[in-house]
């Protein structure tokens, strides 16, 4: 028990190559889509409800009991199962922003923001999102939560931004960056590749990384300024983005 307890602190998830997925309806997905389960703890009658073949290649099964579970959970209200998954092997090849749409992020911190984001990416098609290191961690267990699944799709790596930038400006790929200065993505014409780059949620891009952005897109705002409405939460951004990008492909099949 302490031992799922400690993948909750990133240097052991980083060291052990783990990640914890909380939830009936994450972990049955998670198990029907064939990740590796190293471990699956849950209450016997979930465990009974799952099919014989989710639990095939499943490392170690732990009849566990709602006060073991609360004890291991990251959640105020734990589930009836948890299940401790390896991070997959994957490696950085930037030759790939040559094709299709990628997303950079510049220093995004909430996870639930991170999470939606991976899951915008997931459902519009784009298989890439490049982090700054000092964006949160993509298997913090909230992000997990807000991904739905969605990590298991979605390649996210942690490497200095200005490497990507450097490749993209050698390739001659577009950058987009997001700023309030920008044109309106709803009449700019966009491109089919390039690199979508999204801003810290309160200070935006950083200005090292201004200098390799080609083009400068917002989203416009249809009514005056009011308290509290002064811009977009940074994950409703990239999906309205993410979206607008889909739509003009399709404009130019």
């Amino acid at each position: 028990m302490n031992y799922i307890i400690s993948l909750q602190k990133k240097k052991v998830r980083e060291e052990e190559k783990l990640y914890i997925v909380e939830g009936d309806k994450l972990v049955k997905e998670f198990l029907a889509a064939g990740v590796r389960v190293r471990t699956l703890v849950g209450k016997p009658e979930f465990l009974n409800s799952l099919p014989v073949v989710h639990k095939h290649g499943v490392g170690e099964i732990i009849p566990a009991s709602y006060e073991v579970l609360k004890k291991m959970s990251s959640l105020t209200t734990p589930h009836n199962a948890l299940a401790v998954i390896e991070m997959p092997e994957k490696e950085v090849d930037l030759r790939s922003i040559a094709h299709g749409l990628t997303v950079a992020l510049d220093c995004v911190q909430d996870p639930g923001n991170l999470g939606t984001i991976i899951r915008a990416a997931a459902w519009f098609g784009i298989n890439n999102i490049y982090c700054s290191e000092d964006c949160v961690d993509a298997y913090n267990s909230k992000v997990i939560q807000s991904s739905m699944g969605a990590i298991m799709h979605v390649n996210v790596f942690y490497i200095p931004l200005k490497d990507l930038l450097e490749k993209a400006t050698a390739q001659k790929i577009k950058v987009y960056g997001t700023m309030l200065e920008g044109h309106s993505i709803y009449s700019y014409k966009l491109a089919n590749n390039g690199i979508i780059l999204l801003g810290n949620e309160s200070k935006g891009i950083s200005e090292e990384y201004l200098t390799f952005v080609t083009d400068k897109i917002m989203i416009p705002k249809l009514n005056e300024t009011r308290p509290g409405i002064d811009s977009l939460n940074v994950s409703m951004a990239a999906s309205v983005i993410f979206s607008e990008f889909t739509r003009s492909k399709g404009r130019q099949m």
